[in-house]
């Protein structure tokens, strides 16, 4: 089995890659399959959390890059921005993990919280997508909006 202990800044090629859901990426210690089906163990330090596009690195030297896994999402779309400002508004007063697109919010599936946002005049349709929500002003990855990870 692969170990990885460690992730690199450096930009390298990848060998494998490894295709998890936001909560998964959010473990630092974990057994995966990489998507070459090969078993590997994730050993990162506590609170180390994982995005899309990073790359770690096994003790042999294996390079391998973190994806976003689908999952089932609740999709928010409007071209109403004041309307979508009010509905994150809501969604960051419970505390709910959120993508923020250009005229869209994205949110893991809740059907408590869809009716909140119906509520709000918006309508929410459920899709399976990757989900990269926001990491916070202070994260690690801290998104500015325009320039990539």
């Amino acid at each position: 089995m692969l170990h990885i202990s460690k992730k690199t800044a450096q930009p390298e090629t990848p060998d494998d890659s490894v295709t998890l859901i936001f909560e998964l990426r959010s473990k630092s210690r974990q057994r995966v399959r990489l998507d070459s089906g090969e078993e590997a163990a994730i050993t990162l330090a506590r609170g180390s959390q994982l995005f899309p596009g990073d790359l770690l690195v096994s003790d042999c030297g294996k390079v391998v890059e973190v994806k976003a896994g689908r999952e089932k999402l609740s999709v928010v779309k409007s071209d109403d921005l004041l309307q979508l400002t009010r509905a994150s508004y809501h969604l960051g007063n419970r505390h709910v993990a959120l993508q923020i697109n250009s005229n869209e919010l994205r949110y893991l599936h809740d059907h408590v919280l869809d009716e909140m946002i119906q509520g709000l005049g918006l309508s929410v349709q459920s899709e399976q997508l990757p989900f990269t929500p926001e990491s916070g002003a202070y994260g690690e990855h801290a998104h500015v909006s325009g320039h990539s990870h």
